[in-house]
């Protein structure tokens, strides 16, 4: 549904439009304050489905696809990975979110936009993104900030923390997870990691076991069903190996396993069928083989008659004295004599008369008998107290049963991925030993400060039950009565859009942080202006061209005698 921008966007000057432009959903609305303007007008996810050769108007966006599944063939997304790489599919979402928002200025943006990306974004991202919004939509000022740092940013003026504190940051989100240090507020891009594992290959990881554990299911164990099953029933364990000896025993796993019910068709899939419809079903079938049995003696009976008219009318020929035509007919079908005519007319007309008592018979037979009548007579044991005694039959196999998924270590074992990465076949160190990799090239005093702060945020760290197991790792990692603090953020989805916007409340366009169509033109699309919350600017460092040295040029030297050989003498030009 589109939106009409309100008076309080535009006055007095154009609002600021907040764009968090994640892998898996992208979020979008206007820098207000206040719970109704102030929150994210538009959340759908960062996808598209066009088919090739179809027109631009065709193509689908986020929530205008109501099911995935069947055209998840045809989805693209404007990432690979966290990085935007597919600036066709990034306009299709810029489009779409103008359009939605309510901008119908023609040709132009007139609102400033704030814009996340990833951490340590490369240059020619940026640079293709800023042409993208300056040249194409030709908007007035743009901010680059990294999420999980606008989500910082918001938490701290939640507790009323400075925003020039240290800390480090964990944050999971679609495609990937990272480990970021923020020293006295500032990004330190040289320690940056990342571990390539997120909320994608959870989902994908949950799909091959529930698909391994029901083979029988595969295409109802969908990945929209999954990405549902993993944010609504997975957890973290504190202790991995001590959680699965608990799911060893019977009364632990009828007391923790979800049960996930799958869609199904008990007729389309042979189910229960009552006693009623089952014998309509076996009248309907026993009144069309009646019919088919009847129309085919009729047309038997037919035929029948047909030749035996004919051969009377063959015999008529010899009683009327026509002999000469009456041999030719003779001969016609295949006859020697009169008397071998007369015996195959007496054959065919007891064939005939069989015929028709049958036809008759039939025809008695299908007339329909008041329910009881005549039943004793067959069946002298009969009883009306019969009936009453006859129970339907109660079904051996429950479709229903059947097409129902437990997921018992299943619910543990997609986040542990997280920390193992192994178990997915990944050859790298999980988040927690990549931490203590980070920690591990700082100072004593540089890691107690860091680990005083450690945040989480990002939509794949939302398992109940991840800070207490992040704070069990830091315990057994950090030396003895030495202090650290983990919080999570209070939205870890959605907090990174409330920390941007809070930023650019903060911090009005043209002055720091903001990118203007100035600094675009003259200092390059790549150019970054730094805040708080953003990643650090590295310029692309030009080479100069080393000068070449002269080559040798080899002059020739003629001597006096002419058949002797030139003689080529080298000559160094400096």
């Amino acid at each position: 549904q589109k939106m009409d921008i309100s008076a309080e966007c535009l006055q007095p000057s154009p609002v600021p439009i907040i764009i968090d432009n994640g892998s898996f959903q992208t979020r979008a609305g206007w820098a207000c304050k206040g719970n109704e303007l102030g929150a994210p007008r538009l959340l759908f996810k960062s996808v598209a489905a066009r088919s090739r050769g179809a027109a631009r108007s065709e193509t689908q966006i986020g929530n205008d696809i109501s099911n995935l599944e069947p055209v998840r063939w045809l989805l693209k997304s404007q990432f690979d990975r966290n990085v935007v790489v597919n600036f066709e599919i990034q306009e299709l979402m810029f489009d779409y979110i103008f359009s939605h928002l309510g901008v119908v200025t023609e040709g132009s943006v007139e609102h400033p936009i704030v814009l996340t990306e990833a951490p340590c974004n490369p240059l020619h991202s940026r640079q293709m993104m800023s042409e993208l919004l300056f040249e194409c939509y030709r908007v007035p000022h743009v901010s680059y900030g990294v999420d999980c740092l606008y989500s910082l940013y918001y938490n701290n003026a939640l507790s009323n923390l400075t925003h020039q504190n240290t800390g480090i940051v964990l944050s999971s989100g679609y495609h990937c997870s990272h480990i970021l240090p923020v020293i006295n507020g500032r990004l330190d891009a040289g320690n940056c990691k990342r571990v390539n594992v997120g909320g994608s290959q959870a989902a994908s990881y949950l799909q091959r076991l529930l698909q391994l554990k029901y083979p029988g299911h595969l295409a109802a164990v969908t990945l929209s069903r999954m990405e549902e099953l993993l944010h609504e029933h997975s957890y973290t364990a504190t202790d991995y190996h001590q959680e699965l000896e608990k799911w060893r025993s019977v009364e632990f796993y009828e007391q923790e396993v979800h049960r996930m019910q799958l869609p199904f068709s008990a007729k389309g899939l042979g189910g229960v069928v009552s006693v009623e419809e089952r014998q309509e079903r076996r009248t309907q079938q026993l009144r069309r083989l009646q019919e088919i049995n009847a129309r085919r003696r009729e047309e038997k009976l037919q035929q029948d008659q047909e030749r035996l008219d004919k051969l009377l009318t063959v015999q008529e020929l010899l009683e009327d004295g026509y002999l000469e035509q009456f041999h030719k007919n003779l001969v016609q079908l295949n006859m020697d004599s009169a008397e071998e005519l007369q015996s195959y007319i007496n054959k065919l007309s007891l064939v005939v008369e069989q015929g028709r008592q049958r036809l008759l018979q039939a025809s008695e037979m299908e007339q329909p008998m008041d329910e009881g009548d005549g039943v004793t007579e067959m069946d002298p044991d009969f009883s009306e107290e019969n009936t009453e005694t006859e129970k339907p039959v109660q079904p051996v196999f429950n479709m229903a049963e059947y097409h129902q998924l437990f997921v018992g270590t299943e619910r543990l074992r997609v986040s542990e991925i997280l920390f193992q990465p192994s178990l997915i076949g990944e050859d790298q160190m999980g988040m927690m030993e990549t931490l203590q990799y980070v920690l591990a090239g700082y100072t004593p005093e540089q890691q107690e400060a860091l680990a005083r702060n450690v945040f989480l945020t990002g939509g794949n760290l939302q398992y109940p039950g991840m800070k207490e197991r992040i704070e069990r790792e830091l315990l057994a990692m950090r030396p003895f009565q030495s202090h650290f603090q983990v919080m999570m953020a209070s939205r870890p989805a959605v907090d990174a859009w409330y920390g941007a916007r809070d930023w650019a409340l903060e911090h009005p366009p043209g002055g720091a942080g903001w990118i203007s169509r100035q600094d675009y033109e003259e200092k390059g699309g790549e150019y970054l202006s730094e805040h708080c919350a953003s990643n650090v600017f590295i310029p692309m460092k030009i080479a100069k061209p080393v000068p070449r040295l002269a080559e040798p040029l080899l002059v020739p030297i003629t001597t006096m005698t002419a058949a002797s050989p030139d003689i080529f003498l080298p000559v160094q030009f400096l």
